[in-house]
């Protein structure tokens, strides 16, 4: 099992059969505190106006108040909360890749990728002005684009590295000139 801050990853191998996930959430609860302090310090910024209003403005209110403070934080908890809970690469060596998405609503998207129009697994670096991330893609034949793998979620190079080394194994992808990946 490997982790990040943000990301855990672990692979279950069934016969020839690799499952990949990559769920949100540390694989440890060191430091929780301090990552709960993270989360709700946008949540503290929001209500700090509202309890200066309560002691500066006495003659307002207070059902007003409160009611615009739930309000505010439940805005506010959806802001931080992603919805995705993990996504997970289901290699089947002689059919294709299955792609998973679980959401925190219990909603699950699939979408499999036959192992014919599979060229080559690639690993690219995105840059954008202000940040910089790795993702995973797969080369498919007739296509223009890259399908990439991860949708939602932005794992470390160190998590994508086994997912890109378990596809290249994979027997059955050859390039367009016949030659084995």
């Amino acid at each position: 099992m490997i982790g990040s801050r943000r990301y855990s990853y672990s692979q279950e191998k069934r016969n020839a059969i690799g499952v990949h996930h990559v769920q949100v959430g540390r694989r440890s609860d060191v430091g929780a505190g301090l990552g709960l302090l993270v989360r709700l310090s946008p949540l503290l910024l929001l209500l700090l106006p509202y309890a200066l209003n309560l002691f500066l403005l006495k003659d307002k209110s207070l059902s007003i108040l409160l009611w615009s403070c739930l309000f505010s934080s439940f805005i506010v908890i959806l802001l931080i909360r992603k919805p995705v809970k993990k996504e997970s690469i289901i290699i089947l060596p002689a059919f294709g890749v299955q792609l998973e998405t679980h959401y925190l609503s219990g909603k699950v998207f699939r979408h499999f990728i036959p192992i014919e129009k599979i060229l080559k697994p690639v690993l690219l670096e995105c840059l954008t002005p202000t940040t910089c991330y790795w993702s995973l893609a797969l080369m498919m034949r007739g296509e223009e684009e890259l399908m990439l793998l991860f949708k939602e979620l932005r794992p470390p190079l160190k998590i994508l590295v086994p997912i890109w080394k378990a596809l290249k194994n994979v027997p059955t992808l050859f390039t367009e000139d016949g030659q084995q990946c």
